[in-house]
Order: C-alpha cells, then structure tokens, then sequence
C-alpha cells in the first residue's frame, strides 16, 4: 500500500509539473510572441542633405530607435539625396533610407546594382517640388527658365531628377539652355541671396527648414507649376506616373507666399531596406517610425504626415517581411 501511494504522489507531482510548464509556456508565448526577439547589432540609417528634410528627420528619428532598439548601434550617413541613398543601400553600404517613388521606380528600371534586393517598410510623407527666386524676378514658370542660372539639385539627389523631367517637358534642354548649377539645400539659398542662382529647384516635405529660414530674411517667390506641364510631365509614363498634381498650402511659407497657395508636383517619400535586413529589426525600425510621429512631427512637420492607413502601400517595392509583421500585428 506505501508503494502505492508513493507512485500515486511521484504521478501526482509530474503532472502538476507538467500542467505548470505549460501554464508558464504560454505565459512567455504570451509575454513574448513567437519568434519575436530583440534586435542587436549595428544599423546604419542613409539620410539626406544637412539641413534638408531627411536629415533632420534622420537626427530625430535616431534617438526614437536608441530608445527602442537600446542593443542597436546606429549611425547616420549624410548623402546627396534619394539616388545616392538607393545605391548606398542596395550595394550593402547602408541597411536603411529614404527615397521618393520615381527614384526608386527609375532605379529599379534601369537595373541598377541591387535594386532587386530593395524592400519598402512605410510609406512616409510627400515631397513637393518648390521653384524658389527672387521676389522681384521676372520668372513666372518653368519656361523662363532658359538662360538662368539654376539650382538643379546634386547629382545623387531626387531633386536633379524631377528637375531635369520638368526642364525637359518645358522644352528646355537641362544643360545646353541654361547654367545647371549641382548644389543642394545647404547651399542653394544663400547663392540665391548673392546673385550666383537666379533659381533653383528643390523637393522636400513642407515646410523645408531652409526655405523657411531663407523666406524669413530675403524675399523670394515660389514659382507656380502649372496644370499643361505636370500633364506634360505625367504623359512620359514610367516613373514620371509617381508624380501627381498638389497645391502647397498658403500658409507653408508665410512670407514667400503672402497668403497665395501655390499649384505644383508632389511624390511620396518611403522608407526602405533590403531583403537581406533582419525581419525583427526591420519590425522593430517599422514600428518606432509610427510611433514617433507625433513627436518628431513637433520639430520636423513633415513627419506628422505619416498615417498607418497608408503606410504599407510601398509601391514600387514589394514590402519587407519584417514591415508586415509590423503591420499584422496592429491591424484591429
């Protein structure tokens, strides 16, 4: 009888044992989903410009993952803009960027190096071109362009692109009818101001810090773009249909635009990676770019722009593994 009872109790307590590790089983599955695990390592963020958008919105974006991502190493990269981030992150000099739509499409077109490795994780907010001059110049569209000399952008920038396509359905050759002049936002605005530029083109969210910091000490105008040429723009097709038709608001840059909208081109920012990128840092970066967008929208406006409504629709890429994740797992 003793030794029944005894293998009564030892049969007793591996059950309880077992009930209890499944008890404690679930309560990690539910503390710690499946195949969730935190991100560790380095990260290296390719951003834009100083003083342009996606470099403010870089900084500001780095101390938002460092709180979120504490075992991640991040390091940001200036660049010259959209194009030179693709290829940055494409050949494996960056893990993550920011590009416009017709960058990406143009550069996935072309087949460049890497480009079938490129994934989206969010679409962010939208660049709008603004053609900045003097406010006593003669300039009033794209086409009075011819024999200026004008700010297009540097060479790896989304800015040169959307120029050149404007110059081009103005009918003016971007090299041989007027002085292209590579430069970027850091420059631009001050060789406007001592008579280098008689223009330039730029393509950032609203407002852009440097145009507003240029509006508020010299006066300058935005030079509308008319509906015949963005029609004109938009019936090359390819990339150029990542172009539509937009209005910057009155009030974008009080003192440039006098309480005038302004009829011009936006195209949407996204956030990418490669395929190669770790889904869980991925999930993770994804993440922390939702959920800081009310308070980096507080420093850099742009960003408060971003909406999880439409934040996975990352066309022309298909989007990363570790984005949806992300996104399964806040869809009500």
């Amino acid at each position: 009888m003793f030794h029944a009872l005894s293998r009564f109790g030892r049969r007793r307590t591996l059950q309880t044992g077992a009930v209890l590790a499944v008890v404690l089983g679930l309560l990690a599955w539910w503390l710690l989903p499946l195949g969730e695990r935190t991100p560790r390592g380095t990260l290296t963020f390719s951003t834009g410009v100083p003083s342009g958008v996606y470099q403010r919105y870089g900084e500001r974006l780095e101390g938002a993952l460092a709180k979120d991502m504490p075992e991640v190493s991040i390091k940001l990269l200036t660049s010259e803009g959209s194009q030179q981030n693709l290829a940055r992150v494409a050949t494996g000099k960056a893990d993550f960027t920011i590009a416009t739509a017709d960058a990406v499409a143009t550069y996935v077109r072309d087949g460049r190096p890497g480009a079938h490795l490129l994934r989206g994780c969010v679409r962010l907010y939208d660049d709008y071109v603004q053609l900045v001059v003097p406010r006593d110049s003669d300039i009033a569209s794209v086409a009075d362009l011819r024999g200026k000399r004008v700010g297009v952008g540097q060479e790896g920038s989304g800015v040169r692109l959307v120029a050149n396509r404007l110059l081009n359905a103005a009918d003016i050759h971007p090299t041989q009818d007027l002085t292209a002049v590579s430069a970027g936002i850091n420059t631009m605005p001050n060789r406007l101001v001592t008579g280098d530029l008689d223009a330039f083109f730029w393509s950032g969210g609203l407002p852009t810090g440097a145009v507003q910091e240029l509006s508020e000490r010299f006066a300058i105008k935005l030079v509308p773009l008319d509906q015949n040429l963005i029609k004109k723009l938009q019936s090359k097709g390819g990339s150029a249909r990542y172009y539509r038709s937009a209005t910057m608001p009155a009030d974008a840059y009080r003192f440039a635009q006098r309480g005038v909208s302004v009829p011009t081109v936006a195209v949407a920012n996204l956030l990418i990676t490669t395929d190669r990128t770790d889904p869980a840092m991925t999930e993770a970066f994804t993440r922390t770019v939702i959920n800081s967008r009310d308070r980096i929208g507080r420093e850099v406006h742009a960003a408060q722009l971003v909406d999880l409504r439409t934040a996975i629709y990352t066309d022309p890429l298909e989007v990363h593994e570790g984005a949806k994740r992300y996104y399964r797992s806040v869809k009500p």
